[in-house]
């Protein structure tokens, strides 16, 4: 085999055998296929696609291009949730430990932000101390121990899709649905999960804009994840708003602690709930947490007796974080300038674009360009409102958090036109738009 022959395949609208692609894969992961060679053949199948068979050989052959994580020492049926990435999306904090006190052990290999997109890894370094770069080791011991882990991803859990991504993101090859299914169930598939609920974005604030979008990709996931003998759930989510009020990692800790604490904005809350409980749902495999009601009833009482935050608690003193941020999230890291938008004259919420809410947090210096870029944790916004709210003049619509004045000014022109108003009644924006369920093919 060889690349020439290869890219001319897909170049011509023909299929690719699985062997091709697991050679191209090889290749790509050795360092022995050209970059020029690779970006020509990812062009080729941004434009001419890939069929089901196809998208299923380079996930598979992208999962084994580096270590396969077993996790059946440590659990037999082990359940994984991810989020195509959103603004204020902080679920994991909230979920992770929830699903943990009912018992159900969670290891999980996170990721940090790029771009807008705030990284559950950034949002934790908020906690001095805490400590996301885990041995394999130190990893396992941990979730054995106390059931539940987040670290870093391993660098050898599919490496191939980290050099892949990173010349797809130089050369206009992003935007294809094969590529980006590979690239998000490879790395699942990776890490061990036998079930996985998978949180599909759909708005202004996520990488998919339309709901016709968000469903595409997120049965094509869900596809490739029954065929890899994986138990699916995807949710097709609105990300038109931030997600809660906190958007900025200290800030977004800070709602994390008191959602576990009983509290928080009801929409977080309620999403929360939600996904834990098709983890739960996930687990039971049929046998226990079958019955929706009864599991929220059980998820909403550990969120309100404190159960659920003791989890957290018991999670960052094992990976050597400051409790005593946990207890009193005063001590978190704190902005120095401190300004609130607020309404003029009474109107409804129309709109709360999620996108420049978050490009006026990344102004602040709450995001980074490239990996190797610092990030300011104590900046950020908190929204107030949501689309189809009633405001009275006076009231607070966003706060930001800033460091810099000149940063803040900046930032603040960036919200004003984030917030749109409406004379006439507006109805509020959806949650969920679907639903996936698919349990895993035989074999």
């Amino acid at each position: 085999m060889n690349m020439l022959d290869i890219i001319a395949k897909k170049r011509d609208k023909r299929t690719l055998t699985r062997e091709e692609i697991a050679w191209f894969v090889e290749a790509v992961t050795n360092g022995d296929a050209p970059d020029y060679q690779t970006a020509a053949l990812l062009m080729a199948i941004v434009i001419n696609g890939m069929d089901h068979d196809e998208t299923v050989a380079l996930t598979m052959a992208m999962a084994h291009s580096g270590h396969m994580l077993d996790l059946t020492d440590i659990t037999p049926y082990a359940v994984d949730k991810h989020s195509s990435g959103g603004v204020g999306d902080k679920t994991s904090l909230v979920v992770l430990p929830l699903v943990a006190s009912c018992g159900v052990k969670v290891a999980k290999m996170s990721g940090r932000g790029l771009g807008l997109t705030g990284g559950t890894l950034d949002k934790l370094e908020s906690i001095p101390g805490y400590n996301v770069n885990l041995s394999e080791t130190e990893f396992r011991a941990l979730a054995k121990a106390n059931g539940i882990v987040l670290a870093g991803q391993s660098g050898e859990l599919a490496p191939a899709d980290g050099k892949l991504y990173a010349l797809r993101d130089v050369t206009g090859t992003v935007q294809s649905l094969p590529l980006i299914v590979s690239s998000i169930m490879s790395k699942k598939i990776a890490a061990g999960a036998r079930g996985i609920v998978l949180d599909v974005k759909v708005g202004s604030g996520a990488f998919m804009k339309s709901v016709q979008d968000g469903v595409e990709l997120a049965q094509a996931m869900v596809d490739i994840g029954v065929s890899a003998h994986r138990d699916m759930i995807a949710m097709v989510t609105d990300m038109n708003q931030p997600l809660g009020e906190a958007v900025g990692h200290a800030l977004e800790i800070r709602e994390v602690i008191d959602v576990l604490r009983g509290g928080g904005p009801a929409d977080f809350r309620e999403h929360c709930l939600e996904v834990s409980a098709h983890m739960l749902w996930l687990a039971g495999r049929g046998e226990r947490w079958t019955d929706y009601d009864r599991i929220n009833a059980q998820l909403t009482d550990f969120l309100d007796d404190g159960k659920a935050f003791a989890t957290f608690r018991a999670m960052v003193e094992a990976q050597g974080g400051d409790v005593e941020v946990v207890d009193d999230p005063d001590r978190l890291p704190r902005a120095a300038y401190i300004e609130t938008i607020r309404a003029v004259q009474e109107r409804y919420i129309a709109g709360v674009d999620a996108e420049m809410i978050a490009r006026a947090v990344f102004e602040l210096g709450g995001g980074r360009e490239k990996k190797s870029d610092a990030i300011d944790h104590a900046v950020g916004a908190v929204v107030h409102v949501n689309v189809g709210d009633v405001v009275q003049p006076g009231q607070a619509l966003v706060t930001l958090h800033a460091n810099d004045r000149d940063k803040l000014a900046h930032a603040l022109s960036l919200v004003h036109s984030a917030v749109t108003y409406s004379r006439d009644e507006v109805p509020p924006l959806p949650h969920v738009y679907e639903t996936f369920v698919r349990r895993a093919a035989a074999g």
